[in-house]
């Protein structure tokens, strides 16, 4: 048996999350890949970035000490390789490639800002093999604080995937148009027409607390009913009380709302019924990204070395 660390960093508009996961290889037996430890910060770039163009010198700063300590626990753990990923709103932050650079200058942290394709290939490559079922069609909708990736699944394979500039973070700021309303609409409706018996997968920290609110069995959908029926009851909430009745931590009970919104619509567009929350995103892409890269260099080099 040989056990593996591996690290994702995630910063998204939002919050920013480091993932640390075990990966356990043994021989003849496929890779089991386990979550070690879950940090996550909520430092809302998002709301800087969507509304002022660029990153606050106090994000900024509080960003710098987030991935500080991030190392030290990447160090603490015993971590091999990591991968930070900046995801919408890095991309669109005009000091976004000034902060890379000072974040690996101040923190020793190597930061890739992916564009929404990438983004959208990451999440994908997502162990889904328990959630998918060969014979039936699925919209995978991941949604974020500055976007929303969106993934075709048929006959067990990604037959076309986009992403929209359409997140919670930015639906907060009110600043999407209905034109981006109805471009989201389009390209489900036309992508989703021919296939039948679709379901939407879910994923985000958002939807992740409506399946664990919901008390439904693990492996188990949420139905549309259910999901439409508690965006009304959430909505008849103050922000105050989302907090204090529900639990919802500051920055989860504002954005559940929006994040709501979009899956509801990407139901109602797709005529899904149902929607399955496998705990994924792109901090567990990342992982797996990771790690069959290097599985690939180790076989080239070992390849190598017996010719």
């Amino acid at each position: 048996m040989r056990i593996r660390k591996f690290a994702a960093i995630d910063i998204g508009s939002n919050a920013i999350r480091l993932l640390v996961a075990n990966v356990i290889e043994q021989e003849g037996k496929e890779p089991k890949f386990k979550k070690s430890s879950l940090v996550r910060v909520p430092i809302r770039l998002g709301q800087d970035v969507f509304t002022n163009g660029e990153i606050s010198k106090i994000n900024i700063d509080r960003m710098t000490n987030a991935m500080k300590s991030y190392r030290l626990l990447m160090d603490v753990h015993g971590v091999e390789m990591y991968m930070a990923c900046a995801t919408s709103a890095m991309r669109d932050a005009k000091n976004g490639e000034a902060v890379v650079e000072r974040i690996k200058k101040k923190a020793d942290i190597k930061i890739d800002i992916i564009d929404g394709k990438r983004e959208a290939q990451i999440i994908a490559s997502t162990d889904l093999h328990n959630v998918i079922a060969k014979e039936k069609d699925y919209l995978y909708v991941d949604v974020g604080g500055g976007s929303t990736e969106l993934t075709i699944f048929s006959n067990g394979k990604i037959k076309t995937s986009r992403s929209f500039k359409l997140g919670t973070v930015r639906l907060l700021n009110e600043m999407i148009t209905d034109d981006d309303w109805k471009a989201f609409e389009k390209w489900i409706k036309r992508n989703t027409k021919d296939l039948k018996r679709l379901s939407l997968i879910g994923s985000g920290g958002n939807i992740n607390k409506l399946y664990k609110m919901s008390g439904t069995t693990i492996g188990e959908p949420l139905s549309y009913i259910y999901l439409n029926a508690q965006y009304q009851f959430l909505q008849s909430l103050s922000y105050e009380e989302r907090i204090s009745e529900l639990g919802l931590n500051p920055d989860r009970a504002d954005v559940i709302i929006p994040a709501t919104r979009i899956y509801l619509s990407a139901c109602k567009w797709s005529g899904a019924r149902k929607i399955f929350v496998p705990k994924i995103g792109l901090s567990d892409g990342i992982i797996k990204t990771l790690f069959f890269e290097t599985s690939k260099k180790d076989k080239s080099a070992s390849n190598i070395l017996s010719f």
